[in-house]
């Protein structure tokens, strides 16, 4: 099994539950249509991995990433829910399932995840080559942490140590070969989470 850390330790997650279109900015970008209810996808445990390797299409979508224990938040860090974009249009065009553009192996690229107790106030902060490419946070969510919680444990049922990926903010683009990423979490306009990757 795949793992993630959270305070010095090893954990697998059992799955990874993403939330899409939670961001009205990221939803016109993509031209996409406007939910009336949360859009849910699942990536498996064998999704995870520690780099970002290249695969011709790909997207990258910067995410505050929940990490879940006894059906609440405990820990929070930041993902990337990478995307193979040309086949995910491909996919939705045809009304066909999204898992070959959204569950491939290396999807969810995490940092270490830290324990947090107030989930309002924070933001997330993408770097692509020096350059902030997205900025958002909680409070531009559509569907805040607190409901996504709720509503994902009473449709799919939510496991120790799952983790919910909350929806990416506009600023999406094309990973390159060589290209340095930064993926930062704030809380209250401090830095709580960091790490950074180079692409393989």
């Amino acid at each position: 099994m795949k793992t993630i850390n959270f305070k010095n330790q090893k954990i697998a997650p059992c799955k990874i539950v993403c939330v899409g279109r939670n961001y009205v900015e990221h939803i016109k970008e993509l031209n996409n249509e406007m939910p009336s209810e949360p859009v849910y996808f699942i990536k498996p445990n064998s999704a995870i991995d520690e780099n970002i390797i290249y695969k011709e299409g790909m997207h990258y979508e910067g995410e505050i990433s929940f990490l879940i224990k006894n059906k609440k938040i405990i820990g929070v860090g930041f993902g990337f829910d990478l995307t193979l974009r040309n086949i995910q249009s491909d996919l939705k065009q045809k009304g066909l399932p999204w898992e070959r553009a959204k569950a491939f192996k290396g999807a969810a690229v995490f940092s270490d995840f830290v324990k947090i107790d107030d989930i309002k106030t924070l933001e997330v902060e993408a770097i692509k080559n020096g350059s902030v490419v997205q900025r958002g946070g909680t409070h531009l969510m559509m569907y805040k942490p607190e409901f996504l919680v709720s509503d994902i444990d009473e449709i799919f049922g939510l496991e120790d140590f799952d983790i919910i990926m909350s929806g990416t903010p506009k600023g999406v683009g094309k990973v390159e070969r060589g290209d340095e990423f930064i993926g930062r979490i704030y809380k209250d306009g401090k830095v709580i989470v960091e790490k950074s990757w180079r692409v393989n």
